[in-house]
């Protein structure tokens, strides 16, 4: 993991596959790839969120195979799987496997879970948040036993493995393990003990400092650099060649926009500055469909770059 003061940038789309038919997604991904962008990733839910919950919902795992065949340069995200919803050893596999058929691309996320209705529809246990958060610790610890040891044995008291195989074993050394959340007592101490990178929502710059200090803390205790910990944020964006139109593009969206960049390329870059002179390495816009082309194709042509100078301070 690079650290803010040798700064390697990532930009990208978070796009959860709701209110779609494969091919209006895969077009989504396929120009992230086309323009440049470094990054795509899926979420983790079986039915729409802040939506119709009625409507097309694509299961992330399954889509994201398909998603890494059909690109080859794009970081191959899941931002973030619910710990509540698969086995942690059979999520291991899974992740190896598509690391396989993306040629070494593959970043896990793994969360606690939120979206109640889904547990209740498919009869998945739902524990009160702290059983949820005991259970993505031992998560992570299977997880990384199982990508790194020839034999497995991971015994806690909501899973366990025991001399375990998972074979073969991802392409990269290390697949990067995300933790997304912000709770400050649980959730950032296992991003310290366990996490590759830390995914959240892109917001207030003094909250995000104070969390930085708390995941500062954290590290301290469990005698990790912070600095290892790669920082990713997801921004609601709508962007333009004018504010203006931006705003004409929210309206016409209809959407909650509290919260939400909506302007031009330059009025973006100086939104999320704050939090790139903080540590954060990845910049992610929201990308659900339907497509916004224009947004995607400014991040890559115009947000990007002239971050990435201002990183390297010309």
């Amino acid at each position: 993991m690079s650290t803010p003061e040798t700064p390697d940038l990532r930009f990208g789309i978070h796009a959860g596959q709701q209110h779609a038919t494969f091919d209006e997604y895969l077009a989504i991904w396929q120009l992230a790839e086309e323009v440049g962008l470094d990054w795509a990733s899926v979420f983790d839910h079986f039915l729409p969120i802040q939506s119709d919950p009625t409507g097309p919902c694509f299961e992330g795992f399954t889509l994201l195979a398909a998603m890494a065949a059909h690109t080859e340069r794009l970081r191959c995200g899941v931002i973030v799987t619910g710990v509540t919803y698969r086995n942690p050893a059979v999520l291991a596999n899974m992740a190896a496997t598509i690391d396989h058929v993306s040629h070494g691309r593959m970043e896990l996320g793994l969360g606690a879970a939120w979206y109640e209705d889904e547990h209740e529809q498919y009869g998945v246990p739902f524990p009160r948040i702290g059983i949820r958060m005991d259970m993505l610790d031992e998560a992570c610890r299977i997880v990384r036993a199982l990508w790194t040891e020839t034999r497995a044995t991971v015994v806690g008291e909501h899973f366990a493995v025991r001399d375990a195989l998972c074979e073969p074993k991802p392409l990269q050394d290390r697949l990067p393990l995300w933790i997304g959340g912000s709770g400050e007592k649980r959730t950032l101490r296992i991003v310290a003990e366990h996490a590759d990178g830390w995914n959240t929502f892109h917001g207030d710059v003094a909250e995000y400092q104070h969390k930085l200090d708390v995941l500062a803390r954290h590290c301290a205790d469990v005698g990790r650099d912070p600095a290892e910990i790669r920082k990713q944020i997801v921004a609601r964006a709508i962007l333009r060649d004018t504010e203006a139109e931006a705003q004409e593009a929210a309206r016409e969206l209809g959407a909650p926009t509290e919260g939400m960049i909506i302007g031009t390329a330059e009025q973006c870059v100086a939104r999320l500055e704050d939090h790139r002179r903080l540590g954060v390495q990845d910049f992610l816009v929201l990308a659900r469909p339907p497509m916004d082309r224009r947004t995607i194709e400014l991040l890559a042509a115009e947000v990007a770059p002239a971050m990435r100078a201002a990183a390297s301070g010309s």
